[in-house]
């Protein structure tokens, strides 16, 4: 288990964002973890959104950048299935000790994960448009 522990730390990559005496655990897990999961994970990310929104919403191409971003906050926060999904993509590359963390209080951290996500998808809207013009 270690050898795999050790695997996903490096793969993952550094520490993102600011860590201090002072961050909370859920700041630290965030910013150690999550961060790096997710930047790691982005066009895996892309990909599952478009394959979203390819299936569960035809129309979206067409929609306004306004819309396609309400359109991204509202299939991450209230599609339970998408949303555990994209919750399982990011929980795979937890070490163990990782998993113990979350664990212990994963509704905050959930929250944060999905909140980072979703965050991370908006600021990449251009690429939903692009996709538009493929199809």
């Amino acid at each position: 288990m270690a050898d795999r522990d050790n695997f996903l730390r490096e793969f993952r990559g550094e520490t993102l964002g600011t860590v201090s005496a002072q961050s909370s655990a859920d700041e630290l897990f965030q910013n150690q973890t999550i961060r790096p999961i997710l930047k790691l994970q982005n066009d895996l990310f892309i990909a599952v959104f478009i394959n979203y929104v390819n299936k569960n919403k035809a129309d979206f191409y067409s929609y306004s950048v306004e819309k396609k971003l309400q359109t991204i906050e509202n299939s991450i926060q209230k599609d339970i299935k998408f949303r555990n999904s994209l919750k399982g993509i990011v929980m795979a590359l937890f070490t163990l000790e990782e998993y113990e963390t979350y664990i212990q209080n994963s509704s905050s951290l959930n929250k944060r994960m999905m909140n980072l996500l979703i965050d991370r998808l908006k600021s990449q809207v251009q690429l939903f448009e692009l996709e538009s013009n493929s199809n």
